[in-house]
């Protein structure tokens, strides 16, 4: 990875519509998208995958009406992953979640299984009746997921842009997602910049002195 190009570089705000990224790419993203962390393993995410013509006009038409502006970038996006976040942690996902790992042998014997399960019930408790920010929690490993799938994005040579001007209660509606028991949280689109629009500005950030401190 070029981190000295990605540094000096603006995020793309404009696709090239006439460019689609081949599927073994997107292919690679997406397994990389499944293999992001989360805390405690609680995978609180599922993903909308949207790149046909049809998808992406209904996505776009539901954006709200204060986030229209929005809409061209959808549509000439070559695919918009919608992030969604659980509401809640129900008991079935739960046992969903320690039934993989144990089909997959994430630890070695029962009684690492039996702690494991036990500190994770603890900690999912705390945040729920202690911190009380279940869901907050969740939208934070949904963000961590998101940026781990935007620098996997630039290894692949993909732009990916982050959208959070839109109303989530209208896309939800659009894709009947609260009915699944998640809801939308934010954006992913992905493409090839149109390069007559791209911003050649120098990037601005604050001198490093205002931004670090070493202890």
């Amino acid at each position: 990875m070029d981190l000295d190009k990605l540094m000096s570089k603006h995020l793309s705000r404009y696709f090239d519509g006439s460019k689609t990224i081949p599927d073994e790419t997107l292919q690679q993203l997406l397994k990389f998208l499944r293999s992001a962390p989360t805390s405690t393993n609680i995978q609180p995410n599922h993903f909308y995958v949207v790149s046909t013509q049809e998808g992406k006009k209904h996505l776009a038409a539901n954006l709200g009406e204060r986030f229209q502006d929005n809409a061209e970038k959808i549509l000439n996006a070559s695919h918009t992953i919608i992030l969604t976040t659980r509401a809640d942690i129900p008991e079935h996902h739960l046992e969903a979640v320690f039934a993989k790992e144990r089909a997959d042998g994430r630890f070695a014997d029962e009684a690492k299984h039996e702690l494991w399960e036990f500190m994770t019930r603890d900690f999912l408790n705390l945040r729920k009746y202690g911190y009380k920010d279940e869901y907050h929690w969740m939208e934070k490993q949904t963000y961590m997921v998101m940026g781990l799938t935007m620098m996997a994005a630039a290894e692949l040579g993909v732009e990916a842009m982050p959208l959070e001007g839109f109303d989530p209660v209208s896309v939800d509606k659009a894709f009947n997602i609260r009915a699944t028991g998640y809801t939308t949280t934010v954006l992913l689109a992905l493409g090839y910049p149109d390069e007559a629009k791209q911003y050649k500005t120098p990037v601005s950030r604050f001198e490093p002195e205002r931004l670090f401190t070493f202890a």
